[in-house]
């Protein structure tokens, strides 16, 4: 292959103009999802916008980006995103005379393995539950699609019909000449020095952002929009604010043409070679994301000026994937190469992109960390992004990429230039459902972490915690302990199976130290609650309130349990991934006069619990506290003793039995622990973890926030209307949303199901069937010991829209698609197992 290097230079572009002495909000940074942000701002009316660039527009990672938009993505809400922006694209020109370059040319990936292939077959369900198309294609069918293709190794493949490409910088430009028609200020050659940023007892952090600095001057403003793509972890830096990316370099070449290559050529995805394919001017854009990347320097050390520039050609790094594109396409081995691209990008420490407004700046909001996907969102994070300032708060789901997910310490440098490493190598690896990444561990550790390790247990993370996802027995040795991946059962299930069982039958103990845990105490605690929970909270002391917290739009915002410790203090119970952010969540509803503190205690307490039939027996060993059920019902708590520490008992249950749990300071955490692990072997204590109380939980239909819960899902929905104090005249946050649904009736439906086929294992996201036409998604399952099939709780909706009425739950018909085997469920809007909770009550 002969090689014809080349770049571009940066252009010569004139002195800015002046800039304004204020302007209510500032973008920072000229990228395509700033430019989209800008853009969207002035179609939502908010004209009195400053755009902030350090060099020209573009001119940073846009520049180099392959420009792919893939529709389909791995939730309902981000394939919504990516489908605003094809649509966007697609529509620009016309408003703004200025081309996007994008064009709809279908995408084809290929499969090299059957594991690939039961991906993508699942993928195939996944377009269906969106109402994408997606056509399951032979290798034969796959060739015909695309002729340069060698198919004899091939499995099969898929055809997504609506994948397309764009130029990112006409993307760019056009974006911004769109922003500047409505009035939107748009400023290169201007670098960004420092912010204003002042305290404000009333903003949720404590603190305030009130202008920008610049080299060319400073600008106040009211609201700051971070969207410095790479640079955006060390401008957030400078107004406190972590913003946890890091760079790894990006490889792609571009080839001479190509005979029988055309505009309209699909793109071409070989994720079993770790590569992608597009056409490019009669030629092909080959690039890839090989399974170890290369960080490239940190942040804080990104050279200044770094304009249309990229570095240096590593041939040999990028050979794994020229080799195994130039297999896919043999083509390649006689065409020259025209440009070598070696452009850096950012990556996050999960591989979904950071939005939103600081938990710790108030009016410092950051679009950024897109993964080398950002020309494919940058129109619906934009849209999104100036949503979310101009309303208060987001107006979709953004859940997975709302940046209070991440807590200051992911923003370690070292920490994340481990884990980018890994993140970018996995893009195209096989998604296995419990897939567990390996780098930058172990990191936040309980006071009983080398106990469990010793025990045999296998971890997983959440938060940055080490979780044990189950306890291997003890002939297991430490070199099989690790979860295997795989589409089917796999030989740890029988382990968690002996976990549910000892739940269900006997005795286990969980370590649940990484829930989330806040305080809330003042003497308006009980006003701010009683604004945000759908429940009511003003009970005894001692009692503890299962409730939600919602948006306007009655969607949820967390899920939590409320337990009244003292007179004015409350104790709030929610999932490890969310203190930062439902504790922000409080803060942004506290009136200016109200006396109300919020502290995350999460780290002052471990959390364990016991639970099963002979809990109470094991626990009355160790404490002289009544521990009977009319002296400590359910939903009861009470500070005890346990040997020689001061505990907090909690009769609550996560798993649908007897049980409560225990919440221990964290100092003497170890030494309870070692004490109920002693007087429990006779009555048959297992140590057990979180993939057993998932299938627990299942079995009794328990939501999760995150898999059944989230911003755009309702207590109505969901099935827990129960939880909302709609009697009186209390007016918490959504009540007129949940009220009206209500009297509407809700568009989708949450039910439990049980596959009737006993050797189906089922992971979640498989697509629902009710006489053969798709009518919703598995959101959680798992294979249940307890009901001896998989057990899981899908959303079901109508085909053509409207209301969902509750006895179509139990219209029969209904079957799953697990990975094109369709097997027949029973759905009920009740729990499987012990739907009476006499167990739980007992």
């Amino acid at each position: 292959m002969s090689q014809v290097p080349g770049r571009p230079p940066a252009p010569d572009v004139a002195a800015p103009s002046e800039l304004p002495e204020r302007a209510r909000v500032v973008v920072v940074g000229g990228g395509v999802v700033g430019a989209s942000t800008a853009y969207h701002f002035a179609h939502l009316g908010e004209t009195d916008v400053l755009l902030l660039e350090q060099g020209t527009l573009s001119c940073g990672t846009t520049w180099h980006a392959a420009g792919l938009v893939g529709l389909l993505r791995a939730s309902e809400s981000g394939t919504r995103l990516v489908q605003y922006s094809a649509a966007l694209y697609e529509r620009l020109e016309a408003e703004t005379g200025l081309a996007t370059g994008y064009r709809q040319c279908g995408g084809l990936i290929v499969a090299r393995t059957h594991d690939r292939m039961t991906a993508l077959r699942r993928t195939a369900a996944t377009a269906a539950a969106y109402d994408l198309d997606c056509e399951l294609l032979s290798s034969e069918q796959a060739g015909a699609r695309y002729p340069l293709l060698r198919t004899e190794d091939l499995v099969g493949a898929i055809w997504l019909p609506g994948d397309g490409t764009a130029n990112p910088t006409d993307v760019t430009q056009s974006l911004a000449k769109g922003a500047r028609q409505l009035g939107v200020m748009v400023r290169e050659r201007v670098r960004v020095t420092g912010f204003d940023v002042v305290a404000d007892p009333a903003a949720p952090g404590g603190r305030r952002v009130r202008g920008v600095r610049t080299d060319r001057g400073d600008v106040a403003c009211e609201v700051v929009v971070n969207c410095a793509g790479q640079w955006a972890k060390a401008i957030g830096a400078m107004a406190g604010v972590a913003v946890p990316l890091h760079s790894a370099e990006h490889f792609y070449v571009v080839t001479d043409q190509v005979d029988g290559v055309a505009a309209g050529l699909p793109i071409l995805r070989d994720p079993d070679g770790w590569t992608y394919v597009k056409e490019e001017v009669g030629g092909l854009v080959v690039g890839g994301f090989e399974p170890e990347a290369k960080p490239w320097v940190s942040p804080e050390d990104i050279p200044y000026p770094f304009e249309f520039q990229l570095l240096d050609e590593d041939w040999e790094h990028f050979s794994v994937l020229m080799t195994s594109a130039i297999h896919r396409l043999p083509v390649l081995e006689r065409t020259g190469i025209r440009t070598f691209y070696n452009g850096p990008e950012s990556f996050t420490p999960d591989n979904q992109f950071v939005l939103g407004e600081s938990p710790d700046v108030a009016g410092f909001f950051v679009g950024a960390g897109f993964n080398s996907v950002g020309i494919a969102s940058a129109g619906g994070a934009g849209r999104a992004l100036a949503e979310w300032v101009v309303s208060g708060e987001p107006q979709e789901d953004l859940a997975l990429v709302d940046i209070r997910r991440f807590a200051p310490f992911h923003a370690s440098t070292p920490w994340l230039r481990a884990r980018v490493s890994e993140v970018l190598g996995l893009h195209y690896a096989v998604p296995w459902p419990n897939r567990e990444l390996d780098s930058a561990r172990p990191f936040r550790c309980s006071p009983v972490h080398d106990r469990l390790a010793a025990a045999g247990a296998w971890f997983g993370s959440r938060m940055g915690w080490e979780r044990p996802n189950y306890v291997a027995p003890a002939p297991v040795g430490p070199q099989d302990r690790p979860a295997t991946y795989g589409w089917g059962r796999q030989r740890w299930h029988d382990w968690v199976d002996e976990e549910q069982r000892a739940t269900r039958e006997a005795v286990a103990l969980f370590d649940q130290t990484s829930f989330g845990k806040l305080r809330v105490h003042g003497p308006d605690a009980l006003a701010l609650l009683h604004l945000v929970c759908t429940a009511d909270v003003d009970r005894p002391l001692g009692s503890a309130v299962y409730t939600g917290v919602l948006n306007r739009r009655g969607g949820y915002e967390a899920d939590v349990t409320v337990t009244r410790v003292a007179e004015e203090e409350w104790l709030l119970v929610t999932s490890s991934a969310s203190p930062v952010r439902d504790a922000d969540w409080l803060r942004r509803h506290v009136a200016p006069a109200q006396r109300v503190g919020i502290e995350d205690v999460t780290t002052a307490y471990a959390v364990f619990g016991l639970m099963g039939p002979h809990s109470r027996e094991l626990l009355g060993r160790l404490t002289n506290a009544d521990l009977s059920p009319d002296a400590f019902p359910f939903a009861t708590s009470r500070v005890l003793d346990l040997g020689p520490a001061r505990v907090r008992a909690t009769r609550m249950t996560y798993v649908g039995e007897l049980g409560w749990e225990l919440l221990v300071p964290t100092e003497l955490a170890a030494n309870v622990w070692d004490r109920v692990v002693a007087a429990g072997p006779d009555l048959g204590l297992r140590l057990a973890g979180y993939y057993a109380i998932n299938a627990l939980r299942l079995d009794k239909g328990y939501r999760a926030f995150g898999a059944e819960l989230g911003p755009d899902r309702t207590p109505v929905e969901a099935g827990l209307t129960f939880t909302c104090d709609l009697a009186g005249e209390r007016g918490f946050v959504g009540r007129e949303a949940v009220e009206r649904q209500r009297a509407e009736g809700p568009r989708r439906r949450l039910a439990s199901l049980v596959v009737e086929d006993p050797t189906a294992v089922l992971w979640g996201g498989e697509l629902l069937l009710r006489d053969g036409t798709p009518v919703g998604q598995v959101t959680s399952a798992a294979p249940s010991a307890t009901l001896g099939a998989s057990v899981g709780l899908a959303w079901v909706w109508e085909p053509g829209g409207g209301a969902v009425p509750r006895e179509a739950l139990t219209a029969g018909g209904y079957a799953v698609d697990v990975a094109g085997a369709v097997h027949p469920v029973r759905l009920s809007s009740r729990a499987p197992h012990d739907p009476g909770n006499s167990h739980v009550r007992s």
